[in-house]
């Protein structure tokens, strides 16, 4: 019987980002220890999974939205089209990318979601098709770097989509011979590279896209390439002593101090401005994205000025700066990690104002943006970043519960003691932080710190953004509406008015402190009458007020 070809759709686009996620997840740490250039901070195999998790997720919420949108019709299931599948993981990627590894793949990423999604709505493509795809990948991704450089990702992807461009056959045909392309340039980038020479390793970047592309035709064949498992090599040497600082930086340079990425909303004249700003200031520049929508990596000594470059260019969120630290991850030296901490305090909090607060206080905040919430991945990067033995968990957002679950799991077996307390507003989370005592057994400080944060109950005002059934009646496009514990209680035409009302009807049980969390779109004049009207009415009764910047709520209420 003849073979069917293989054709590339939607469904093997999300089998594709579940197969890379788990090659990914299972390299990880391997990818890490090899990972010296541009930067040696130990950290490639996990931008890549954070990146390709982001990815996935938005696959699947594709997926998704067509089952609930085909049950309202009552008719069966659609699957998205080829070219809603690609686009979904190109977005994902892009607004999930990490570090300059992750930021490239999501590149490679939207130049094949290009080539994909302009055959419009067709269900597959072919070999052919995947060939062109597999091209201008590689393609825009040179061009997404300010100064390439061979014996990198870059080098490997072109070697890719050159073995595919000579592969006759389907898909399948077609991804193994862009693979087996892939390893072969992978195994030269030593002699591209001198730090990878001296390392006695591969490049990282390359490694983490050779197991891309061996999900890539796992998903098309149903069978693993060879050597898709081969282990990674380590760093040769002595580990106790530091590889030899990077070819391409002077003696006694040793590069920018900080990382700086950020989503932008800007257009192309602003972007192609930026990107010569942001090379006058440092290196490893990498700008990803289109269509409004860009991420920005550089490299930099003066991180505020690749922000302001950003601001004028256009706006600037998902702002991301990491130092890293006295040199070491420029020169190669990887300092010893110093002693875990006994315990720590990790929590997700919308805003800047709020993880300023929380950070303030001691805890590690990962930063949710208002429709972009944090991956498990990158809840399980911010317990290894808290370096403790303890950890207790915040998710501060009812929606989070199930991912902060899975980020504990794999933190536990990681080694971590993790406590998670299914905090569902950060109002609770600022009620448990207050109580926190690392000095004291782990066991009695999370359970005073969940007693806490259960005798606070929480509400926000919000906007509503369309007409809609609700527990308190029907709200109409632009009403304020009052959601305590997470149900609307009120529905009104005044922002201050419904906030009072809100808290009559959370105080009406009692309480002895008040804390407001106001969003940045919050009118100046909230505060200071809420604050009255509390001390006018409730006796005995404390109020705190924190700014929390661009979090979402207009305005967030707990008591206590």
């Amino acid at each position: 019987m003849p073979q069917v070809p293989q054709t590339l759709d939607a469904l093997a686009v999300r089998t594709w980002c579940g197969l890379a996620l788990e090659a990914l997840g299972r390299a990880r740490e391997e990818i890490d220890a090899i990972n010296v250039y541009p930067v040696a901070d130990g950290d490639t195999g996990t931008n890549l999974y954070l990146t390709v998790e982001s990815a996935a997720a938005a696959v699947e919420a594709v997926f998704a939205g067509h089952g609930t949108m085909t049950a309202r019709r009552a008719l069966p299931a659609e699957r998205p089209t080829l070219g809603e599948a690609a686009s979904a993981m190109a977005h994902g990627a892009l607004i999930g990318a990490r570090g300059n590894s992750g930021t490239i793949l999501a590149q490679l990423l939207r130049g094949m979601a290009q080539v994909l999604s302009a055959e419009g709505g067709t269900a597959h493509t072919d070999g052919r098709g995947l060939r062109l795809a597999l091209r201008q990948a590689a393609d825009a991704a040179r061009q997404a770097v300010a100064h390439p450089v061979e014996g990198t990702v870059l080098t490997v992807a072109r070697a890719a989509a050159d073995a595919a461009g000579g592969a006759e056959g389907d898909c399948g045909a077609v991804a193994h011979a862009a693979y087996e392309g892939a390893r072969a340039a992978l195994a030269a980038t030593p002699g591209q590279l001198a730090v990878l020479r001296r390392a006695g390793v591969v490049d990282a970047g390359g490694r983490g896209l050779v197991a891309v592309l061996a999900a890539l035709v796992e998903s098309l064949t149903g069978q693993a390439p060879a050597g898709a498992e081969v282990p990674v090599p380590r760093p040769r040497g002595d580990p106790a002593v530091p590889p030899e600082p990077c070819a391409d930086k002077e003696p006694g340079d040793q590069g920018p101090a900080f990382e700086v990425i950020y989503l932008l909303e800007a257009d192309d004249d602003a972007v192609a401005r930026l990107r010569e700003r942001l090379d006058a200031l440092g290196d490893s520049l990498v700008v990803v994205g289109g269509d409004g929508l860009w991420n920005v990596h550089v490299h930099v000594d003066d991180a505020g000025a690749a922000v302001e470059a950003g601001v004028e260019a256009g706006r600037p969120h998902r702002i991301r700066i990491t130092h890293f630290g006295l040199g070491d991850a420029h020169t190669g030296a990887q300092r010893p990690p110093g002693e875990r901490a006994r315990r720590a305090v990790v929590a997700v909090v919308p805003g800047e104002g709020l993880a300023g607060l929380y950070t303030e206080a001691g805890a590690t905040a990962v930063l949710a943006r208002p429709g972009e919430p944090p991956a498990s991945g990158e809840l399980v990067q911010a317990v290894r970043l808290a370096h403790a033995r303890e950890v207790v968990l915040l998710p501060n957002d009812a929606e989070l519960r199930h991912t902060a679950a899975a980020a504990a799991e794999q933190a536990r077996a990681e080694g971590v003691r993790v406590a998670l307390i299914p905090t569902r507003s950060p109002v609770q989370g600022i009620a448990a932080l207050a109580v926190h005592e690392p000095d004291r057994r782990f066991d009695e400080d999370v359970v005073a710190m969940t007693s806490a944060a259960g005798a606070t109950r929480y509400a926000e005002l919000a906007v509503a953004e369309r007409q809609s059934w609700t527990m308190a009646g029907i709200c109409q496009t632009g009403d304020i509406l009052g959601l305590i514990d997470g149900d609307v209680a009120v529905i009104g035409s005044d922002l201050t008015d419904t906030a009072r009302t809100v808290l009559d009807r959370m105080l009406a049980s009692g309480g002895e402190m008040v804390t407001l969390v106001l969003g940045d779109s919050a009118p100046e004049s909230i505060a200071p009458h809420l604050e009255s009207h509390v001390r006018d009415v409730y006796l005995a009764v404390d109020t705190v007020v924190y700014r929390g910047g661009r979090q979402g709520a207009l305005l967030l209420i707990g008591v206590e």
